[in-house]
């Protein structure tokens, strides 16, 4: 039986012989890694994601949106494809859209491709991800459908593009600490400067920045690395990656020719605190690429071995259901959000002849050989989750991804479910989800989380 306990025993064994500072040198034989990257920056002005509130396309660019790829390859040949996107997120048919072709054209599994999505609110609108947000015409949908197309082309063709691309490598991993991010539910934002500086912040946050470092030779490869925070600085009409779009940029000028590869974790309710200004997201950016480069120059843990994999979509359950009646009253509703969601309910109702208890919600865990275990999440994750799975799966050598391949709502612990409000409950409109969640949705999660852990140990 896996427990906590059997971690712990491996993860002190794993540092005793591997926490080691690296040095450049030859690569370890029993690794290749290949990467590629994709401007992903739309070439028209096209409707922006992430606010319901904007009322007209975007006006411009800040910096380019990227796509990037990393795939891994162990010694007996196994490979995984890491995929980052400076996106909110990506819906079901989009992200399996991507995934089942990377199947198919180079045989790697759905399971081992995972599509990390940073949130920045200053990217475009993607498939239909938060679709019953939105009130445009039909014009501005063309253009939706045509940049999804072309998203799914590209993403597909990167991932054959790093796989050209596959050199012996060394993989060390790391974790490092920045503290920007906020509890959104428990400390009022005008607040949070003095209680910041009274040490008075409440609520639970996730500080932990996992690092992944790939070398080849004496070149950083690539690097790839957490944070558990919305990237929700910025709200205006220009193209931006927001701080993690900063991160990235910060870590590449300081390791030229290295790929920095951003995802994020459980941090649907912690925002940066204060925000708004373009200044403060290059400052939050460069705070994180700082945790980054503390990592790699300090002691960091080699990783050995295979790779393991492991997928599911369990049924996830909602509450009640309403009636037609009720999404027939509701398309009529002076709330443009509640208007939306009715109408886009009844057009899934006309489609499959009614709603679904049920949404099919992914799970993903891999294990980098004898480094970290990783478990990847889809939707809007609250920090409980990430607090939780590590405490109970392995404090140290646990990361924790939320936003990752189909981003459909927000998934909320039972506290929160509990407590209400956006993440609890109001969320659900805007992602055109009928209802907010079951009372078992923490449960039926973590039973999965610990059962994938289980069978990969």
């Amino acid at each position: 039986m896996f427990t906590a306990f059997t971690r712990i025993v491996r993860f002190v064994l794993a540092a005793l012989v591997c926490c080691i500072a690296i040095p450049a040198g030859p690569c370890f034989a029993d690794w290749q890694a290949g990467a590629a990257r994709l401007n992903i920056t739309p070439g028209e002005a096209m409707w922006m994601s992430g606010y319901g509130g904007r009322d007209h396309p975007a006006e411009g660019k800040l910096t380019d949106l990227w796509a990037k790829t990393l795939v891994l390859q162990d010694g007996d040949g196994a490979r995984v494809a890491i995929v980052t996107l400076d996106l909110v997120g990506l819906d079901r048919d989009t992200e399996l859209g991507i995934r089942n072709r990377v199947a198919e054209e180079y045989d790697i599994p759905v399971a081992n491709t995972a599509l990390f999505s940073s949130h920045t609110h200053t990217g475009p609108v993607v498939g239909a991800n938060l679709k019953a947000m939105y009130e445009i015409d039909d014009q501005q949908w063309e253009l939706v459908d045509a940049y999804t197309a072309k998203l799914i082309d590209g993403v597909v063709a990167s991932v054959g593009e790093a796989i050209g691309d596959l050199e012996p490598a060394a993989l060390t991993w790391g974790n490092g600490f920045a503290s920007f991010a906020v509890n959104r539910r428990t400390n009022r934002e005008p607040d949070v400067p003095m209680l910041r500086e009274q040490g008075l912040l409440q609520g639970p946050s996730d500080h932990d920045v996992p690092v992944l470092a790939v070398r080849c030779g004496e070149n950083l490869k690539a690097v790839v690395f957490g944070y558990a925070c919305h990237a929700t600085v910025l709200s205006f009409y220009q193209w931006s990656g927001d701080y993690p779009g900063f991160a990235q940029i910060s870590v590449e000028e300081t390791y030229p020719g290295t790929l920095a590869m951003f995802w994020a974790g459980c941090g649907a309710d912690q925002n940066p605190l204060p925000r708004r200004q373009v200044e403060q997201a290059q400052e939050y950016g460069q705070r994180l690429a700082a945790a980054v480069d503390e990592t790699l120059k300090g002691r960091m843990h080699k990783i050995s071995g295979n790779l393991q994999t492991v997928y599911n979509e369990i049924d996830l359950e909602f509450g009640p259901l309403p009636t037609r009646e009720a999404l027939e009253s509701a398309s009529q509703s002076d709330n443009k959000y509640e208007r939306g969601r009715a109408r886009f309910l009844l057009e899934k109702w006309d489609a499959d002849g009614g709603l679904s208890q049920t949404y099919p919600y992914p799970i993903q865990t891999w294990r980098l050989g004898d480094g970290p275990t990783w478990v990847s999440l889809g939707g809007e994750v609250v920090v409980d989750f990430s607090i939780r799975i590590k405490s109970e799966i392995g404090l140290d050598d646990t990361w924790v991804a939320g936003y990752a391949n189909d981003v459909m709502a927000y998934i909320p612990s039972l506290r929160v479910l509990r407590e209400g409000g956006y993440e609890g409950a109001s969320s659900m409109i805007v992602y055109g989800q009928p209802c907010p969640w079951a009372e078992n949705v923490e449960e039926l999660i973590m039973a999965e989380v610990h059962r994938q852990a289980e069978s990969l140990e």
